[in-house]
């Protein structure tokens, strides 16, 4: 290793390119990293922190209103767009330097340029017109969102990144997509005044998540006023004479809006990175083939997080970024553990979930219980509002063990995360039937749904 400048270098300083400089140069390895844009990546600079937060000031109009059952009187309320957005911006610049503190603290030295390769161990550093060496390379640039270059109009439509620094809160906004992201902003959106139209080309909202939970969480944004439109797609997005923009969807009718925002997935940032000049090779979507201990096609360079379009969540990053420290440099080879990861959607209400889908496990599994109970939480029964919360457990008859749990409703995705553990145990549905609730709670459910709802056997629902 003495013979390169470096021992790991890594290109990207998000939250899996940090971690691995971090612990890498903790462990007193040479490290560089260099970050083109802005410390923290994705994540915390243009993705779930700055979401969350603008998640947080939608729900505040629904806040005020339930007070009133609760004897609080609430004067009439004023949103200032701009106070938020200045005001994420200062958190997120004090999260990005405390990331470029930590990584510099551990040791590792930063770049603020874009980095490429020039062959397996040598890295151009554009912004400084250098090169320098690396024994182990790691790549960890992430994703951005996808372009729809086919839409004619397509240059007059944001994405999610421009989202967060709109000058201005639109009157009216379309967003094309049925995933997370476009369905947590409909609802930001929606919260704060906005006039919303979500369009899908899909039969229903957030593929991939329980049937149960997109139905019901579908049905739940109607209610508020969330314009959903399945089985529909953007056609053309024209500007017209008062500067609006008018979008054409499937059956020929115009919404006339004043963004139109594309949420139509991610695509993983390769191009011109040097990957083929080193060698690594790329799938057809771009992204970055590993094995499974996350080492790219030439032995020394690796890759973790959105870049690989394995999992496309913060914390299976940094997961991958420890498991990659661990093989490349501390002799215990590790590979990323991609199942059952707890998630959640936050949507309003919110989703979290961890484990199988009822339709997934009736696809496994020869016969399934299904646990599901919905009522209204208890923090709506003096506010009056009508909005039901569902929870679910997914469980192998044969086995007993709980495979699946399904949450709409507040705090859901509180409770993912804490069952992510009983369920990444294979604990049993008699383990979660002798541990004692706590009352009163919405998450007392799940340990007090003692008879299945019904079940299905061999695809066929019994009961």
């Amino acid at each position: 290793m003495s013979g390169y400048d470096y021992d790991l270098f890594v290109i990207g300083g998000g939250s899996g390119g940090v971690r691995a400089a971090r612990v890498a140069a903790a462990l007193g390895k040479r490290v560089g990293i260099a970050e083109e844009y802005r410390f923290g990546g994705t994540c915390v600079i243009r993705g779930c922190v700055p979401k969350k937060l603008f998640v947080y000031a939608s729900q505040f109009p629904e806040h005020f209103e339930d007070a009133a059952g609760y004897g609080w009187t609430v004067p009439e309320a004023r949103f200032d767009w701009p106070t938020l957005v200045a005001n994420k911006d200062r958190e997120i610049a004090r999260l990005e330097a405390i990331y470029k503190k930590n990584v510099e603290g551990a040791g590792a030295e930063t770049f603020h340029c874009r980095a490429t390769l020039l062959d397996r161990h040598t890295i151009r550093l554009e912004g400084e017109g250098r090169t320098v060496t690396a024994d182990q390379i790691l790549i960890a640039t992430g994703g951005r969102p996808a372009s729809h270059p086919a839409l004619p109009g397509n240059e007059l439509c944001i994405f999610s990144n421009e989202a967060f620094h709109l000058a201005e809160l639109p009157k009216a906004i379309a967003i094309a997509g049925g995933g997370y992201i476009a369905v947590e902003f409909a609802n930001i959106f929606h919260g704060l005044g906005v006039e919303t139209t979500l369009i899908y080309r899909g039969a229903e909202i957030l593929s991939r998540f329980d049937m149960d939970l997109r139905r019901t969480l579908h049905e739940t944004m109607e209610r508020k006023g969330i314009r959903i439109l399945c089985r529909s797609v953007a056609e053309k997005v024209e500007k017209g004479a008062d500067g609006r923009l008018d979008v054409t969807v499937t059956d020929g009718e115009v919404l006339t809006v004043d963004q139109m925002m594309l949420a139509l997935g991610r695509v993983p940032n390769t191009e011109s990175l040097g990957l083929e000049t080193a060698g690594v090779e790329v799938d057809a979507v771009g992204a970055i083939v590993v094995d499974e201990f996350s080492r790219t096609s030439v032995d020394n360079i690796w890759a973790v997080g959105d870049v690989t379009n394995r999992v496309q969540l913060t914390p299976v990053a940094i997961h991958e970024a420890m498991c990659f420290v661990e093989t490349a440099f501390k002799n215990n080879p590790t590979k990323p553990d991609h199942d059952t990861i707890a998630t959640a959607v936050f949507s309003q209400p919110e989703i979290g979930t961890v484990g199988l889908s009822e339709d997934e496990a009736v696809k496994r599994i020869p016969e399934v219980e299904v646990y599901r109970a919905s009522f209204r939480p208890m923090r709506h029964t003096l506010s009056g509002r009508d909005e039901k919360m569902l929870m679910k457990l997914v469980v192998d008859a044969g086995s007993r063990q709980v495979v699946g749990a399904h949450i709409l409703g507040p705090d859901a995705g509180e409770m993912a995360q804490l069952l992510g553990i009983p369920i990444k145990a294979g604990l049993t549905k008699d383990d979660f039937d002798r541990t004692m609730a706590v009352h009163p709670t919405a998450a007392e459910e799940l340990v007090t749904m003692y008879k299945p709802t019904y079940r299905v056997k061999d695809g066929e629902r019994i009961g």
